[in-house]
């Protein structure tokens, strides 16, 4: 990414000035109980880090990356004030991803760069999880990203994770009574062999 995409963000949570108090993805939310009992964790492209503060929560080493440094900055002071340790790094992603086999888990939540996916894979350890939910191109309304490139084909998700042993994946789209469920993005829960 460059400066033009740093300074969107940054601008973007200063207008922000009460820190939200925001649910963990729904992907982590209700399956908390899939986590190791100890493990290092990456909260990757975090925004607010709320799945940050739930992986503290639930005793694992947190770390929490994203572009934005005043986000990051944010985040810092949020988690020292609920007495969780989070290590929190402002840092761009695409140009300094991950390095091999660091995490145990890693969850990635409404941001999505095809590159990345590879270096997502070799950051995990043997039997390490990952926790990913993020836009369709088929959805219902028009929340999230407006370029495709930022959004899921059908199926494309558990295709990334296709060699690994998947335990949960949804992907509802258009099927069915379109007024209920979860539509609009994908997530799966896979664990690397």
């Amino acid at each position: 990414m460059n400066n033009k995409t740093k300074q969107k963000w940054d601008e973007y949570y200063n207008s922000n000035k009460k820190y939200p108090s925001l649910p963990p993805s729904e992907v982590l939310l209700n399956n908390q109980h899939l986590l190791p009992k100890k493990g290092v964790a990456l909260d990757l492209a975090c925004g607010y880090g709320s799945n940050a503060l739930c992986l503290a929560k639930n005793g694992l080493k947190v770390f929490a990356w994203d572009i934005s440094k005043v986000v990051i900055n944010k985040l810092s002071t949020y988690s020292k004030k609920l007495n969780l340790k989070v290590h929190c790094e402002n840092r761009d992603v695409l140009i300094d991803p991950p390095e091999p086999n660091r995490f145990d888990v890693i969850i990635v939540s409404q941001f999505l760069d095809r590159n990345l996916i590879k270096y997502i894979k070799k950051a995990l350890k043997k039997d390490g999880l990952i926790f990913y939910q993020t836009f369709l191109k088929n959805r219902i309304d028009k929340k999230g990203p407006r370029n495709p490139n930022y959004q899921l084909n059908e199926n494309e998700l558990k295709d990334f994770f296709e060699n690994w042993k998947l335990i949960y994946y949804k992907e509802e789209g258009n099927v069915g009574n379109l007024k209920m469920g979860f539509r609009e993005q994908a997530m799966i829960i896979s664990q690397k062999k």
